[in-house]
Parts: C-alpha cells; structure tokens; sequence
C-alpha cells in the first residue's frame, strides 16, 4: 500500500471520528444551567410545594415532563393567572379545573419570565430522576431530613448553670474565710481589747438590723425607685398590644402551615411583598389545599368544615386582627420586605412556631426607631441608592449607611 493510499485512508478515519462525535455525543446545549435550577427549586418550595409534587400527585397534578405536555407560553399564563386561561375556553385548563374538583390555582402574577424558566428547569430536573431519587434529595447520609428545624442552641441555658455555679462557690468562700478568721481572733481572745472582745463575740440579731436608721432608709429608697419605674413603665405601655393572643373563630396553627408544612407566607399573605398591606388570606387561598384535606393532625375535621361552610355560603371568615398599628402611623409591608430585604420574623417573631398568633414585638414609635437607627440600608442592585452611598463614604463614617442617614427618622416618613 502506497503513502498516498494510507494518508487517505488516515483522513479518512479522522473524518469518521469528528462526524461521528458531532451526531453521537450528547449535547451540552440543551443541559440545565445549574444556577437556574437552584433559583427554580427555591422558587418552587416557597410557591409551589404546599399544592405540587413532580412524581406524585398531591393537591394538584405531579408535574413530570409538565413542559412536554404544554409549551412556556401556556405554563407561564397558566402560572400568572389560571382564571384567565379557564376562561378563555382552553379545553386542557377547563379539563385540568374540572378533574380537580375546580379549585382555581393560586395566581402569581408577580414573576418575571426568569423566575418562570427557573420552576420549569427545575422541574424538568427532578423529572429526569427516579422517584426514590427525588426524594432521597432532602434527606441527608444519616437518614435525617435536611430540612429538619435544627435544636435549639442551649450556650444560654450553659451559661446561666456556669453563673450560679460561680456564685454559689464565692459564697461559700466567703463563709469559709470569715469563719477562718473567727477562729484565729477567738484564739488570740486574751490579747485584744475590750471592744475588739466585742466585735468578735456579738451575734446577728435581725430585729435590731430592721430598726436601724441605715436599713429603713435602704428599704425607702428601693421603694420609691420601684414604684417610680413601675409608674413610668405602666405609662410607656399604654396602648402597646404586646403579646396580644386573641382566640380567632376558627382554630389555625401557623406551626403546622408556616412551620412543618413549610408554607411560605407570600402564599397566604399575598400583599406582603408586593403591597401597603400584607393581606388576610381568603377563603379561596383554603380551598386551594382544603378542597382535598378534610381533616388536620391536631383540630381533626371540625375547623377544616368551618372553612368549607364559609366557602360555600360566600360569607367570610371574621378573623380578629392581631396587629393593627395606629391610623396617625404609615407603614408600607413591601417597603420594608421587597426593598429593604427584612425578614418576617424580625416584626412578627418565631411566627412558624406558634399554634396562635400572637404580637411579638410592642410596635412602639421607639421600637421602630431604634430599628432604623440599626438596620443597614439594603443598597445591593439598588442604583437608587448610589448617590446616597457615595454621600456616606464621603462623609468618613465608619461602617454600613444606616436607614437613619436617610430620614427613616424624620417625623414626616410616618407621620404625615
């Protein structure tokens, strides 16, 4: 065989090769972006867990391979507004109503087209696992569940043991010294004088300590400071609601929604991020889950019909309110959640760990100022705050820009 007939035979190969890893290697184009799947399973466990499972059906459809049934455009108006595409005629949504015991989905009407893509990469993920696989993912090596609530930290309890522990062997150290001492000056009794015989020889009698002008005057001045801070305490609190813990019409365990169900509370609270006011649930949000779950772990079927008669009858559930600022005051919800990034339990407390409600914080003028004189601006993305910021670096102070450098202490930024 001749060069010639080998080189080509050579180039041939290699053209073989090159052709057949462009048609037979997987491709990478198609291949989820890591980053979107992780914001879509965030996403998806704050909206769509309470009601949605990708392998099994739980209050609505499993969504395996869900955009392989419908395409982006139909999922993200179904997403945004699902009352719209049942109204418009669409046979698969009316189908999808009905099958369900029509109970209209929640609508999200505040995610981007980024944040929709996300849910669905997400999806299509957890699609591509077995189930046991799927499920297997929130669970960690020792066969806990990740998402657990971790215990609670006990260095408090620690160090209040380590206190009184020290307490308790200073005193006895000072009983012992002083009974060390005792001893040696008994012993050198015969060399003291008559008022040092005394001293060493008295013995504690209470009533003469309570009569004497020193205790009476003591005992008067923690009297007054008592009563003064009393006073001055009683007056500070008028009108502060303070643990106020009313019992609502029908019984409801934030603990079980908010806290092991871990429902987040944009779900019910739907004006929270996005609005002035965070909003009572209604009935139709209930229904979204209560339409299928007819009794609970702790109140059984009782509380869950009351929901279902309220529903049915169109009459709505007269919850008492729990925290309820004055009139003369302004607040703004997505002022403080959206932009200035605040948890909820930073007002509201531990509110996935109570079984009722409760006003955690006193909701005081002083509260609230002494938050914005602590709190960091949230800058991060915000050109609305660039100018601000460069004012603050200018300015040589030290740390982050506080809330209060830019009014949130003014009188007229909630009083107006």
């Amino acid at each position: 065989m001749s060069k010639t007939s080998i080189s080509n035979l050579v180039s041939r190969l290699s053209l073989l090769i090159i052709l057949s890893s462009f048609f037979f290697t997987p491709s990478r184009a198609n291949a989820p972006d890591p980053g979107l799947v992780s914001q879509g399973e965030v996403l998806f466990k704050e909206n769509c867990k309470t009601c949605h499972a990708v392998h099994t059906q739980e209050v609505g459809p499993a969504l395996k391979d869900v955009t392989k049934r419908r395409d982006v455009k139909w999922l993200s108006a179904w997403i945004r507004n699902s009352s719209a595409v049942i109204a418009s005629g669409d046979k698969y949504a009316n189908d999808l109503f009905n099958k369900f015991g029509k109970s209209p989905m929640t609508s999200f009407s505040s995610f981007k087209d980024d944040e929709i893509k996300a849910i669905l990469a997400y999806i299509d993920s957890e699609s591509a696992k077995a189930p046991e696989t799927a499920k297997a993912a929130a669970t960690t090596a020792d066969g806990t569940n990740a998402n657990a609530p971790k215990q609670d930290d006990t260095t408090s309890t620690i160090i209040l043991i380590l206190v009184v522990v020290v307490l308790i062997l200073v005193l006895t150290t000072l009983i012992v010294f002083l009974s060390v001492i005792k001893r040696f000056l008994k012993d050198k009794e015969a060399t003291l004088t008559e008022e040092d015989k005394e001293l060493v020889n008295q013995k504690f009698d209470l009533v003469v300590v309570v009569k004497s002008k020193m205790f009476i005057t003591i005992v008067s001045l923690l009297f007054v400071c008592i009563a003064v801070r009393a006073c001055w305490l009683g007056a500070l609190s008028i009108g502060v609601e303070q643990n106020y813990e009313p019992v609502q019409p029908i019984p409801f365990s934030h603990k079980l929604h908010a806290g092991d169900n871990k429902i987040n509370c944009n779900y019910c609270h739907t004006g929270a991020y996005k609005s002035k006011q965070a909003n009572i649930p209604s009935v139709n949000i209930c229904m979204n889950c209560h339409t299928h779950v007819k009794e609970g772990p702790k109140y059984g079927k009782e509380g869950i019909a009351q929901v279902v008669k309220a529903y049915e009858s169109g009459a709505p559930i007269k919850w008492v309110r729990v925290h309820n600022l004055p009139d003369l005051a302004y607040f703004n919800h997505s002022q403080h959640t959206t932009v200035a990034g605040i948890e909820c339990q930073k007002c509201h407390g531990p509110i996935e760990e109570m079984e009722v409600v409760r006003q955690h914080s006193p909701l005081t003028m002083g509260w609230c100022i002494n938050c914005h004189r602590e709190t960091a601006v949230n800058s991060k993305d915000n050109a609305y705050y660039d100018k601000l910021l460069k004012i603050h670096a200018d300015s040589k102070k030290k740390g982050d820009m506080k809330a209060e450098e830019i009014g949130a202490t003014d009188c007229s930024r909630c009083h107006y």
